[in-house]
């Protein structure tokens, strides 16, 4: 696997923002009033930077916490340590830390501290070597744009977002359910209507319902022919309400924002999930959900990776779609979000329901740091 030839961590750092926003991201189980992003940037010991991000949308404080969590638990534990790939680092890091991850009763916030330098590592050992991320992790062939989706719908008045984003040029939209039968219903009516028979439609349930409910509502919202129905349970629902669901659902069932480590390959190889969606910032980075996405699709699984946050957390999720390959889209967040374009510059081209792929060395996009300073925060 192509990586460093002995290279050595000299920093690793985090940095906290947060936007103001006017409307808030609403969830079945939560609500985001505002949006949070923690940036890693990762130096080697030639001067040559890389940059990723740790997921922390919820709770409130989980930005400034992870934040904390790397600067005070994850750097010291890796800065001056040499390596030959950022697999050999995210792998042993793991280890290192798996009893305190058990002891403090946090292995999703120190996984996904890991997952951002993951992130910032890969993309450093691509600058180093001049070429894009993705093929820098094996894919075979020159890609230049990837499908994409609008994610986020809020179940007020969906359609007025939506109608939007089309004109911007998706052609593809993910509707946010779990607030009721009829409240889901009515949604995905006006969607149809706004959007016409051709768009591509998908619903997301965030964990909201039991099996009766799930089952009961997978088919009241058939008919409107979603692409799949994302996390109708939760996370932790039994092994056999899911392919209890996956047998009675009409519409293919999706997950994987909230799984880690083996979970993905039991979700796959027990055949009730037929979109897999990691989330590289929460769990894995390149190192781990490069894999996973290659199980998957041997499988017969999509795999369509899940991004709700920053600039390079969206972009890395692009890169990890044209590595692995097969016909998924990227989620894009819908909503307004300044962290997303001024994280990502030059920030890729929208058309036709695609986004370019950036060509340049590593991400191929860096922070603007200047214009991202009025929303920089300490932790």
């Amino acid at each position: 696997m192509p990586g460093f030839p002995q290279n050595k961590i000299a920093a690793l750092e985090a940095r906290v923002f947060r936007l103001p926003i006017t409307n808030p991201v609403r969830t079945s189980f939560g609500v985001m009033h505002s949006r949070p992003a923690v940036l890693v940037r990762a130096v080697d010991a030639h001067g040559t930077e890389g940059w990723g991000e740790i997921w922390c949308n919820f709770p409130s404080v989980g930005a400034e916490h992870r934040a904390r969590l790397l600067r005070e638990t994850v750097a010291p534990l890796l800065v001056g340590r040499s390596f030959a790939a950022p697999d050999d680092i995210w792998r042993s890091a793991s280890q290192a830390l798996s009893v305190l991850a058990i002891q403090s009763g946090e292995p999703g916030p120190i996984a996904q501290c890991l997952a951002g330098v993951d992130m910032a590592l890969w993309d450093l050992a691509a600058r180093a070597q001049n070429e894009p991320l993705y093929r820098h992790l094996g894919a075979p062939n020159a890609v230049a744009r990837l499908p994409v989706y609008a994610s986020g719908l809020n179940p007020d008045q969906p359609e007025r977002l939506a109608t939007a984003k089309a004109r911007e040029g998706h052609r593809a939209f993910k509707l946010k359910v779990g607030f009721g039968r009829d409240v889901d219903v009515a949604n995905l009516a006006s969607l149809r209507t706004a959007l016409g028979e051709d768009a591509t439609l998908m619903v997301d349930a965030n964990q909201a319902w039991d099996i009766e409910t799930a089952k009961a509502m997978s088919k009241a919202i058939a008919p409107f022919r979603p692409t799949w129905l994302e996390e109708p349970l939760r996370a932790d629902a039994p092994a056999d309400h899911r392919r209890e669901l996956a047998r009675a659902s009409p519409i293919p069932l999706a997950a994987g924002e909230n799984m880690r480590g083996d979970e993905f390959r039991t979700a796959v190889d027990s055949g009730w999930v037929k979109v897999l969606q990691p989330d590289l910032g929460k769990w894995g980075g390149f190192s781990g959900c490069r894999d996973v996405g290659r199980h998957a699709l041997a499988a017969g699984v999509r795999l369509c990776p899940h991004w709700l946050g920053g600039g390079i957390g969206l972009i890395a999720s692009f890169h990890l779609l044209a590595a692995v390959g097969g016909d998924g889209l990227v989620e894009v967040d819908a909503n307004p979000n300044a962290l997303r374009e001024l994280m990502a510059t030059p920030f890729p081209a929208l058309a036709d329901g695609q986004m370019e792929l950036p060509q340049g060395p590593g991400l191929g996009v860096a922070p603007d740091l200047a214009a991202l300073r009025e929303f920089e925060v300490a932790a």
